[in-house]
């Protein structure tokens, strides 16, 4: 595994975790929060491969439209585009065949540079079909987090990938349940909320009272809000879990 990821990593928080579109994919956890088994995606190498070739070619469809527009400016003329950020959703994005690709899940896709961070932005939950919302992401990562400057078609090519596809986002029941290398995290008070990734904590070396707390600092809270987030009616605690695969 790379160089850690920054535990800062950028992220679409619905407005409820608790939402219908949490459900769809629950055969492996229930969704009263109580740990039933961990999170399984019936992924094949093949359709791993094409989610990564897939945000690849996000990334660089994106540069290649922006190359094209700038030319037309400079030209003095319009040229149309077929896909890219300014189409309608989905416009020229390749599609998988029918199965697992199509269902609506959660996704996050990081990238780095020399193993370094150099985006990470994801949705909690699906909001369309998978692979659509991993192209969504990984424009979003290599041009829209906001605490790198957009990536450039030099480095491109070089830079390190990988996707998490998100499991069932649940109200965790207990903190002294959650495991270091299995949950991610999410916790919420009022407008205030911080997602950490189940591979951060790992990278990080943290124990599960560190991933809880930095979770809470992601989220602008005391690092020990989570130990009353049972309790006090304002601080909620979610969890779940993640397949990752990519240039981990």
């Amino acid at each position: 595994m790379s160089t850690s990821h920054e535990p800062a990593d950028a992220t679409h928080v619905p407005d409820s975790p608790d939402s219908p579109g949490t459900t769809d994919t629950a055969d492996t956890a229930d969704t009263t929060g109580v740990d039933s088994g961990a999170f399984r995606l019936e992924l094949s190498a093949d359709e791993w491969a094409w989610l990564l070739d897939l945000a690849r070619w996000a990334v660089l469809d994106r540069l290649a439209n922006a190359g094209a527009a700038a030319g037309a400016m400079s030209d003095g003329t319009l040229a149309g585009t077929d896909g890219g950020s300014d189409g309608p959703e989905g416009s020229g994005v390749p599609v998988p065949p029918p199965g697992v690709l199509h269902r609506s899940l959660g996704a996050f896709v990081t990238f780095k540079k020399d193993g370094q961070l150099r985006g990470c932005i994801g949705s909690m939950v699906g909001d369309g079909p998978l692979y659509l919302t991993v192209a969504r992401m990984a424009r979003a990562a290599a041009f829209e987090d906001p605490r790198f400057p957009p990536v450039t078609a030099a480095e491109a090519p070089a830079l390190e990938l990988d996707i998490s596809v998100l499991g069932p986002l649940t109200r965790c029941p207990d903190p002294s349940l959650v495991r270091v290398g299995r949950h991610g995290l999410l916790v919420r008070q009022g407008y205030h909320s911080g997602v950490l990734l189940p591979q951060v904590p790992v990278e990080w070396g943290w124990d599960r009272e560190t991933f809880l707390a930095q979770t809470c600092r992601k989220a602008g809270l005391p690092p020990d809000a989570w130990r009353t987030a049972w309790q006090d009616g304002r601080t909620e605690l979610y969890w779940f879990e993640a397949e990752v695969f990519g240039d981990l």
